[in-house]
C-alpha cells in the first residue's frame, strides 16, 4: 500500500503533513484565487468581495429556518436578521482590528494591497458592511419576487 501522508517538503520537523488534498495544485489555485489571497485587489474590494457572498447567502437560513418561518413576514423578518448579524461580524472586524492594529505601521508602496495595517483593515472592513448588506437586500428582492407557492 502506497504511502500518502508525509511530512511537508519532506521535513519531519515541520507541524504539517502533505497529503494529496493539501498539497495539490488544484488546492493551491482555489485558495490562491480567493478573495484573501488573490493579487492586486486593494483591501475595500477584498472586503466588499467577500461581503457581497457572505450577505447573499446569510438570509437564505434565516427565512427558511427562523422562528417566523410560516408567517406572512417570514422574508422581512429574515432580511432583518441577517442585517443584524452582519452588524454582529463587522462589530468583531472593528474590535479585532482595534486590539492588532493599535499602531500605524509604516507601508512602502509595494506592499500597498496588504492588509497588516489600520488603515487597510478599516477599507476591509468597510467593504465587507457594505456588500453584504447590499447582496441581501439583492437577496430580498430576488426572493420577495419568486411567488410564495415555490417558496
Amino acid at each position: 500500500m502506497a504511502n500518502f501522508i508525509k511530512p511537508y517538503n519532506d521535513d519531519p520537523f515541520v507541524g504539517h503533513l502533505a497529503t494529496p488534498i493539501t498539497s495539490s495544485a488544484v488546492t493551491r489555485s482555489l485558495l490562491k484565487n480567493l478573495p484573501a489571497y488573490r493579487f492586486g485587489l486593494t483591501p475595500l474590494l477584498r472586503g466588499l468581495e467577500i461581503g457581497l457572498a457572505h450577505g447573499y447567502f446569510l438570509i437564505g437560513p434565516f427565512f427558511k429556518l427562523g422562528p417566523l418561518r410560516n408567517s406572512e413576514i417570514a422574508l422581512f423578518a429574515g432580511f432583518l436578521s441577517t442585517i443584524g448579524l452582519i452588524l454582529i461580524l463587522t462589530l468583531g472586524l472593528t474590535i479585532y482590528g482595534a486590539v492588532v492594529f493599535k499602531e500605524e505601521k509604516v507601508v512602502n508602496s509595494v506592499n500597498i494591497n496588504n492588509l497588516q495595517t489600520k488603515k487597510a483593515w478599516d477599507q476591509f472592513k468597510g467593504g465587507f458592511f457594505v456588500g453584504a448588506c447590499g447582496s441581501a437586500g439583492f437577496a430580498l428582492i430576488c426572493l420577495s419576487s419568486i411567488p410564495q407557492s415555490i417558496l
